[in-house]
C-alpha cells in the first residue's frame, strides 16, 4: 500500500464579518513583517457580461482607476505610490479585483481609496473613450500581434461551449467595445458593483480592532444596494470530440491544445480535486509522464504544460470548467500523433496505476507551490477575498496543502480515466500566412 503524503494545513488566522451594506470582510493579521496587503474582490467576470458588450467586465476594471466622485483621474496612482506601495487589478471569468501592498502604517489609505470608489468611479465620456482605446491596444499587443495571442483561454471555450457567457471572447470586440457608452457602464456598476456583491480582505501587519473600527469608518456609509442573482452557467459538455484549427500568421511553429470538462469546483470540490492533482502528474516538472514521454523520449513536442482552469485559477473559479493540456511542436509537427500518445498515457494511468512515490513527490510539489504563494500578504488576501465571495470559507486557503496531501492514487487514477477523446475539445495553432 502506497504511502500517504502528510502535508500540515497552515495557521494563518481567519477573522470575518459583514457591514449593515452587504459587505463582507476577512482579516488575517500576520505581524512578522510591517506590511499589508488589501483586496477588494467584486462577484462579476466576464461570463456575466451581456450579449453584444463583450470585453465590458475588463473595460469596466479599467474605468475604476479613472477617479471618483471625490478623486481626480491618477489620484489613485498617486496616494499609493506615494506611500511606497503598488496596485493592479485583473479580470476573470468569475470576479474582478484590485488590490494594494503598502508599508503597513498606510493601511488606512487603502481602504480610504477603495471604498472611495465602490461608492462611485468617475464615469465620464472622456475616460470612456480613452479607456476604450487602452482596452484596444492592450488585445493589438496581446492577442492579435503577438505569436499565440489568446491561445488557448481565448481560442478553446468556443470549442468546448456554446452559450455566449462561457464561449464568447472575454477581451472583447473592437465593435462591442467602441460602442459602449456612460449609461452602459453606469448600469453596469449599479447592478454588480453594490457592496453586498463584494469582499473585502486585508492581510498583514495591523492590530485586529482597528482595522475593524477603520473598515467600519471608511466602508460602512457605502450605499447599500440589491446583489445581483448569480446565474447558472452549467450547460452540457460534449457528447462527442470537438476540434478547430487556425492559422496564426505569428506562430513560427505548431501547437495544439486540449480540454475535458471536469465537476463542480465548488459544489463537488472533493470530486474536483483529484483532476488538480492529476494535471500536475502529467504536466508538472521533468519526471511528469507527459514531459517524459512528449518531450524526452519520443521528442514530438518542445514544451506540455496542464492545469484547471482556461486563466489558471483552479481553486478560484465556478463551475463549468475544465483541465486543458496545451503543447508546443517542433517543425512540421504532428497533432495527431500527440494527441493519440496524450490517449495512451492516460490509458496507461487508468489501468495500471501510479509508479512508486509519484503521488507524494506531485503532492509535495503542489503544497511547496500553494506555501510558498501565501507567504507574501497578497497571497494570502487575494484568494482568501475570493474564497469568501465564492465559498463563503477564507480559511479554505489554509487547508489547501492538506486537502491536496489527502488526494489518493485510486482518486487520480478514477480521474485519468474520464478523459476519453469523445469529451474532449482541441483546438490546433498551425503556423502560416492565411490563404
Amino acid at each position: 500500500m502506497a504511502r500517504r503524503t502528510k502535508i500540515p494545513a497552515t495557521k494563518y488566522p481567519v477573522e470575518r464579518f459583514t457591514l449593515d451594506n452587504g459587505l463582507r470582510v476577512v482579516l488575517t493579521p500576520d505581524r512578522s513583517a510591517p506590511v499589508v496587503g488589501v483586496a477588494v474582490v467584486y462577484d462579476v467576470g466576464i461570463r456575466s457580461e451581456p450579449e453584444g458588450r463583450t470585453g465590458f467586465a475588463h473595460l469596466f476594471e479599467h474605468l475604476m482607476f479613472q477617479g471618483s466622485e471625490n478623486l481626480e483621474k491618477l489620484a489613485h496612482f498617486r496616494h499609493v505610490q506615494g506611500a511606497g506601495g503598488s496596485f493592479n487589478g485583473s479580470t476573470h471569468l468569475d470576479y474582478t479585483d484590485y488590490f494594494e501592498i503598502l508599508p503597513a502604517g498606510a493601511l488606512e489609505r487603502a481602504l480610504f481609496l477603495e471604498a472611495d470608489r465602490m461608492r462611485g468611479p468617475r464615469l465620464t465620456e472622456e475616460n470612456l473613450r480613452n479607456q476604450v482605446d487602452v482596452v484596444k491596444e492592450e488585445i493589438r499587443v496581446n492577442v492579435l500581434n503577438r505569436p499565440y495571442g489568446g491561445f488557448p483561454w481565448l481560442k478553446l471555450p468556443p470549442v468546448m461551449f456554446e452559450t455566449f457567457p462561457n464561449a464568447h471572447d472575454g477581451y472583447g470586440s473592437f465593435t462591442d467595445l467602441e460602442s459602449a457608452t456612460v449609461d452602459d457602464a453606469a448600469e453596469f456598476f449599479h447592478k454588480y458593483y453594490a457592496s453586498g456583491n463584494a469582499t473585502l480582505a486585508v492581510a498583514g501587519d495591523f492590530d485586529l480592532a482597528a482595522t475593524v473600527e477603520l473598515v467600519e469608518r471608511h466602508f460602512g456609509d457605502v450605499p447599500a444596494r440589491p446583489k445581483p442573482e448569480l446565474p447558472d452557467f452549467d450547460e452540457p459538455g460534449p457528447s462527442a470530440e470537438r476540434r478547430e484549427s487556425y492559422v496564426d500568421r505569428l506562430a513560427p511553429l505548431p501547437a495544439i491544445a486540449a480540454g475535458w470538462r471536469v465537476p463542480d469546483p465548488i459544489a463537488d470540490f472533493t470530486a474536483y480535486l483529484p483532476y488538480v492533482v492529476l494535471a500536475e502528474v502529467l504536466t508538472d516538472g521533468d519526471a511528469s509522464r507527459l514531459v517524459e514521454r512528449l518531450v524526452q523520449r519520443d521528442r514530438i513536442v518542445t514544451s506540455v504544460g496542464g492545469y484547471l482552469g482556461f486563466m489558471g485559477d483552479e481553486y478560484q473559479v465556478r463551475n463549468p470548467t475544465a483541465l486543458l493540456l496545451q503543447a508546443h511542436l517542433p517543425p512540421g509537427g504532428d497533432a495527431d500523433k500527440v494527441l493519440r500518445v496524450v490517449d495512451e498515457e492516460l490509458d496507461r494511468l487508468a489501468s495500471g496505476g501510479l509508479a512508486p512515490g509519484e503521488l507524494a513527490r506531485t503532492q509535495a510539489r503542489m503544497a511547496t507551490h500553494l506555501l510558498r504563494d501565501t507567504d507574501a500578504v497578497l497571497g494570502r488576501a487575494l484568494p482568501m477575498a475570493v474564497l469568501e465571495l465564492q465559498r463563503g470559507r477564507p480559511e479554505l486557503l489554509n487547508e489547501l496543502p492538506k486537502l491536496v496531501g489527502e488526494v489518493t492514487e485510486a482518486q487520480v487514477v478514477a480521474a485519468a480515466a474520464t478523459l476519453r477523446p469523445e469529451g474532449r475539445a482541441c483546438v490546433e495553432i498551425v503556423p502560416g500566412v492565411d490563404k
